[in-house]
């Protein structure tokens, strides 16, 4: 089936989420709070205007990913680390898939993760970054953009804790310290006849991801009833979204909503993709258990009795997607 043909290759866009500004972080923090909160309540997203990330470290971070993946396949494929469930390094193309899907997506990518100091008890669960050698300032400036994200996720998270009344610091000792991951993605041309797509429909399964805009288009998430809407945020801008994580502490109050990153255009099939999003992860010995607050008679325990630790649930679902 090639890849104009392809169901997941194009849907019109029907309407836009409304942006919020960081600019009202400051401003006005309950106002900002409960914007967010209802744009995630509503889709499972939302855009964030005025993110404030320094745009030369996105930039640096950017280029060096381009130029790390134009390398030899055979160059590249020295940093990718079998049955780890890429955690870090490159995960090469064509190996992960949306859970359930028929075809892998067509796309690689690079992760990156928190760096531990010696001795540290998490580094039985957190693996050491691996860093490429034929890219100048790539450590540099890929961990620069890692701790940039790790600290605006932070931010939003208490603004998430402000919506759902918890406390505005519930999460900080819950992912100061988060398995979480920056992988920049690039996704090559689409040649005609291409089998799958560049990310098959999937719900993330972490806290809250991250992702600032690509210069291609493509990304869209399943609205509630059931349509198709695209995702383009504005220059400036960054998309958020809810990952299973949250989702299931929050007994489904804050849904993780399915999306995906549909095949160009015919016209734009020649031209890469490339994104980054950053997966906020909880420390890997926070145990998820739906919290009393979330439960109600209209809204009863979905996990009764199904606490996990954050470890074992993305140790779970990586299986599911073809990464272990």
């Amino acid at each position: 089936m090639s890849a104009t043909l392809n169901p997941e290759t194009a849907a019109p866009a029907r309407k836009a989420i409304e942006p919020v500004s960081m600019k009202l972080y400051d401003a006005d923090f309950q106002a900002f709070a409960d914007k967010l909160g209802t744009s995630f309540k509503r889709y499972g997203f939302a855009v964030i205007a005025d993110h404030g990330l320094d745009e030369t470290v996105i930039d640096a971070a950017i280029a060096d990913t381009k130029t790390f993946f134009a390398l030899p396949e055979e160059t590249k494929r020295q940093y990718h680390q079998p049955g780890t469930g890429g955690a870090r390094g490159l995960t090469p193309f064509g190996v992960e898939a949306a859970k359930g899907a028929a075809t892998v997506d067509l796309k690689e990518f690079w992760h990156v993760g928190r760096e531990l100091p010696a001795g540290h008890p998490y580094r039985k669960y957190m693996r050491d970054n691996v860093w490429p050698t034929e890219v100048e300032g790539f450590r540099e400036h890929l961990y620069g953009m890692f701790a940039a994200m790790d600290e605006l996720g932070a931010k939003l998270l208490r603004a998430i804790a402000r919506y759902l009344q918890l406390g505005d610091d519930f999460f900080a000792d819950k992912v100061e310290m988060g398995n979480s991951i920056l992988r920049m993605l690039h996704y090559p041309p689409v040649p005609a006849g291409a089998s799958g797509v560049r990310a098959g429909a999937h719900e993330d399964i972490n806290v809250i991801t991250l992702l600032l805009g690509a210069e291609e288009a493509g990304l869209q998430l399943k609205d509630a009833d059931g349509e198709w809407l695209d995702i383009a945020p504005p220059p400036g801008a960054l998309v958020v979204n809810i990952g299973d994580m949250l989702q299931r502490l929050t007994n489904h109050v804050l849904p993780s909503t399915s999306h995906r990153v549909i095949n160009p255009a015919p016209e734009r099939a020649s031209f890469a993709r490339y994104s980054t999003p950053f997966f906020l992860h909880f420390n890997p010995d926070f145990v998820i258990e739906t919290l009393p607050s979330m439960i109600s008679p209209e809204n009863p325990d979905r996990y009764a009795g199904k606490a996990i630790m954050a470890e074992d649930f993305l140790t779970e679902r990586l299986k599911e997607i073809r990464l272990i």
